[in-house]
């Protein structure tokens, strides 16, 4: 291995970031891009019937746009898209956004996917980083951006006579992997194709279609361009995070003090590669912090088996709030602390959650706190004084708790595996008739 053969990433120069001194204060907009991003990423894409119900998934979490297909790419994504407005299968308030390549001819069939559409977001990328200019299209600057000028010329000529609400979207899809310079100057010159207004605004798109850099630097690209881009106050900044460097979640959370006010992800980050931006894992994020996801985040489980089902991926079991075991304590400290802290909250009547090792709380998620304590030779006292309080109603003084948790600390050494909650109540009573 060598890592000499690797460069670092170019920081922004002769900038000053305000980002830093700020906090998140409100949800963004999200957008799902499990039906396009996502399922282009499966070993075996959904069908039309599976992504329907996924899609009624995302509705019924609150998700207000959803990119639901790339229509040139296959025809189930074109009759998955006609499907919904032939069927009248979206709700008014919910916004479906199509991918378009900057190509003529694919353009049109995208358009025509979206014919009598009620709330359409068109989402118009070409790759614009230096490399694939050279290499790939082998094509100059001005040909580049005169590409995507000539595209979304295009587009709106297609669009114009539209009934339905129309948004445009422009990604520089490699942005991640593009000068600053020169993602400013094609998004301006697409701007003044569009001539968005603050009634009828254009969303511009900022991808790290490959994960290049740290959080802090997405950070300062994002803000250099919010500074910078043509007709702010028209814009919303989406941000396109994906996880090679397995931080997107960090860059969404910083991109959005940036500036951005909006993000794209998926479902417990499913997407190619290392993934997309995890939903999911933010949403929870800043409800931890008391401010409302705008996602109804109570039917998580729900929405995990459907996601398993229809994906064949399972989640992992440490996965930030969500996975299975991600409240489970085992080690005795850590026990010993959260039942205190349970016992404070329920006595005091708190309104405020502040348990040791659990961000938030279970019970919100609609999961028991019999899996927040589990027992095994790693535990102590708490342990298994907390299942005895909590289904037993029974609370052992210090010393009783003590003597217990040798027993159970013995017996779950014996077995040489973790025990369950009816084995430990079957063990006390054992321990009491002694």
């Amino acid at each position: 291995m060598s890592f000499k053969k690797y460069q670092q990433y170019p920081n922004v120069q002769n900038f000053k970031r305000e980002w830093a001194d700020k906090t998140i204060t409100h949800a963004p907009i999200y957008c799902s891009v499990d039906l396009r991003d996502g399922n282009q990423a499966l070993i075996n894409p959904l069908t039309v019937e599976q992504k329907l119900e996924y899609f009624k998934a995302l509705v019924k979490m609150g998700f207000k746009q959803i990119e639901v297909s790339y229509p040139s790419a296959s025809d189930t994504d074109f009759n998955f898209t006609r499907k919904l407005i032939e069927e009248d299968l979206v709700p008014d308030d919910v916004a479906i956004q199509i991918l378009i390549p900057a190509k003529k001819e694919w353009i049109k069939k995208s358009v025509e996917a979206m014919s009598e559409v009620k709330n359409g977001i068109f989402h118009l990328y070409n790759p614009t980083n230096e490399f694939q200019r050279r290499v790939v299209f082998q094509k100059s600057d001005d040909e580049i951006i005169q590409m995507a000028i000539e595209a979304m010329q295009y587009l709106v000529e297609l669009t114009k006579d539209f009934k339905g609400k129309v948004t445009y979207q422009y990604s520089p899809e490699s942005f991640s992997q593009t000068t600053l310079e020169f993602a400013v100057k094609i998004c301006n010159e697409v701007i003044n194709v569009v001539k968005p207004t603050v009634e009828n605004k254009m969303i511009i798109n900022l991808p790290n279609t490959l994960e290049a850099c740290m959080p802090n630097v997405y950070a300062d690209r994002i803000e250099w361009m919010c500074k910078n881009l043509h007709n702010r106050e028209a814009l919303i900044i989406s941000v396109h995070p994906h996880n090679d460097r397995g931080t997107s979640v960090a860059s969404a959370e910083l991109a959005v003090l940036a500036g951005a006010d909006k993000v794209e992800g998926t479902l417990f980050g499913n997407g190619e590669r290392a993934g997309n931006l995890d939903i999911i894992n933010f949403a929870f994020n800043i409800y931890s912090q008391g401010i409302d996801p705008k996602l109804d985040l109570s039917i998580i489980d729900e929405v995990k088996a459907m996601y398993e089902e229809k994906t064949q991926i399972l989640v992992h079991p440490r996965h930030p709030f969500v996975g299975d075991m991600i409240f489970t304590a085992f080690s005795g400290g850590h026990q010993d602390a959260i039942k205190k802290g349970i016992d404070f909250y329920r006595e005091t009547n708190s309104q405020s959650w502040n348990v040791p090792y659990l961000p938030i709380d279970p019970k919100d998620i609609k999961r028991g706190y019999e899996k927040v304590i589990r027992v095994n030779s790693q535990s102590g006292k708490g342990g298994a004084s907390f299942i005895i309080s909590e289904f037993l109603g029974v609370n052992m003084n210090k010393d009783e708790a003590i003597k217990f948790g040798l027993v159970i600390k013995e017996e779950s050494d014996r077995l040489k595996r973790e025990l369950k909650k009816d084995e430990i109540i079957e063990l006390y009573k054992n321990y009491l008739s002694k």
